[in-house]
């Protein structure tokens, strides 16, 4: 009786094993064949929906805006000749004008193109200086976001796996100072607005410090061109010829430029303490 229960015991060992051994195969199968660098098959699966769409968005709006003379109305002369009709939009749907501002230069600075400093200014024109910097800021930011989060939805683990070592270091050293960086080129209009929008994508900045530093970064330029706008009514009525390259004058830019300085004094600071 014990020699049976030991041979049942066994067979049933064996078939445990067989079985055990059956399991591991097809995990194995499961699992397929070991990893391995991405090769030119493996850049087409990159071009998923989620990054196409974003990128065909962009630029078809940048192609619409050209192809319908859309820049045509995104003029001092354009504001000049209807601001009786605006101002009164303003005046009997104030929401629904805000509204549209915003929707307007939000899409002028998401799609990059043209016109966002007759934008800030018209701002002015229509809400007044303080009105006028909020929604300028909110509509700003509110494009810059957008705009940033399809350079890096479409952009950003592709660029990742094709640039080099130098990315990653440049990526590193640039995330120790993201929020004085970045806050430094909103204070200064520098760089084009687009490239302040497209760089830290690339480089995997964290979403809320982009928003963060960009919301309060262009309040500074954002109020002098509100009250460059909200004082342009009297420069109509006179017949004077308007140019916004006259507004930066050396004041300003020298006002702007201490404000950069006061925003990498901690980058500076944290420098020397390095070396220390």
């Amino acid at each position: 009786m014990t020699e049976v229960q030991a041979i049942s015991s066994d067979g049933r060992s064996e078939a445990d094993r067989h079985s055990g051994a059956q399991a591991s195969g097809s995990e194995i199968g499961a699992a397929g064949p070991p990893t391995h660098a991405a090769g030119p098959g493996d850049e087409v699966r990159v071009l998923t929906p989620r990054r196409i769409i974003p990128l065909a968005v962009i630029v078809s709006g940048f192609i619409a805006f050209f192809a319908f003379d859309l820049d045509s109305y995104v003029t001092f002369e354009s504001l000049k000749q209807n601001r009786e009709w605006l101002l009164l939009q303003v005046a009997e749907h104030r929401v629904a004008t805000v509204l549209a501002f915003i929707a307007i230069y939000a899409a002028i600075a998401a799609f990059s193109v043209p016109g966002a400093t007759v934008a800030s200014i018209t701002g002015g024109f229509l809400f007044g200086l303080w009105f006028g910097t909020a929604w300028n800021v909110i509509a700003a930011t509110t494009g810059a976001t957008l705009l940033f989060l399809a350079a890096r939805t479409v952009f950003g683990d592709i660029l990742h796996k094709k640039a080099g070592p130098w990315l990653h270091k440049l990526e590193e050293g640039f995330q120790e100072n993201a929020f004085n960086y970045l806050l430094a080129l909103r204070l200064v209009p520098a760089f084009p607005f687009f490239v302040v929008n497209l760089v830290p994508a690339f480089l995997n900045v964290r979403l809320r410090t982009f928003v963060v530093t960009t919301f309060f970064g262009i309040i500074p330029g954002a109020f002098v061109y509100t009250s460059v706008g909200a004082g342009l009514g009297s420069v109509f009525d006179s017949g004077e010829e308007f140019s916004a390259s006259s507004i930066l004058t050396p004041e300003i830019v020298a006002a702007m430029l201490g404000l950069v300085a006061l925003s990498l004094l901690p980058v500076a600071y944290r420098m020397v303490r390095a070396r220390k």
